[in-house]
């Protein structure tokens, strides 16, 4: 499968990372803005599951993926649903794509709140003002999540 230009591939050191907190977050324990993501595959309908940072702003909780169009984005995508798991806790929620207008005030909270983890995934550094961040939403999937479904 082509890679599209804006996905960088995780490294070794992420998945491991990845597979370590996963662990950790199904536990219950870990950052309180961390969740398990489960999507079914759009093409094979298996679930799947990363970790996330939930970005909650202004009373509403949002999903980035930083990394640009990411597997989980593009399954999220077509299922119009997702699950958050952290421990026993699961929340079964509708999303909504954002349109690259609406971006970059998410975009730029997203990095200031978790500079340390996704910095390496933006071209503007933490603290730069909402419009460096216009050229690059259209290559950063980000979805609100709705409660209720």
């Amino acid at each position: 499968m082509a890679q599209t230009q804006n996905f960088q591939r995780e490294s070794a050191f992420d998945r491991i990372f990845n597979r370590l907190m996963g662990r950790v977050l199904a536990l219950g324990i870990g950052p309180g803005y961390m969740r398990i993501l489960e999507v079914r595959g759009r093409k094979s309908g298996k679930a799947f599951t990363t970790p996330v940072n939930l970005l909650e702003l202004d009373g509403r909780r949002y999903l980035v993926a930083a990394r640009g169009e990411t597997a989980w984005a593009r399954n999220a995508r077509a299922a119009g649903h997702i699950i958050l798991r952290k421990g026993s806790r699961q929340e079964s929620l509708a999303i909504r794509e954002l349109a690259d207008t609406e971006k970059p005030r998410i975009l730029k909270a997203f990095l200031d709140r978790f500079a340390s983890q996704v910095q390496r995934f933006f071209e503007s550094p933490a603290g730069s003002p909402e419009e460096s961040f216009r050229a690059s939403a259209a290559r950063k999937p980000v979805f609100e999540l709705i409660a209720g479904s």
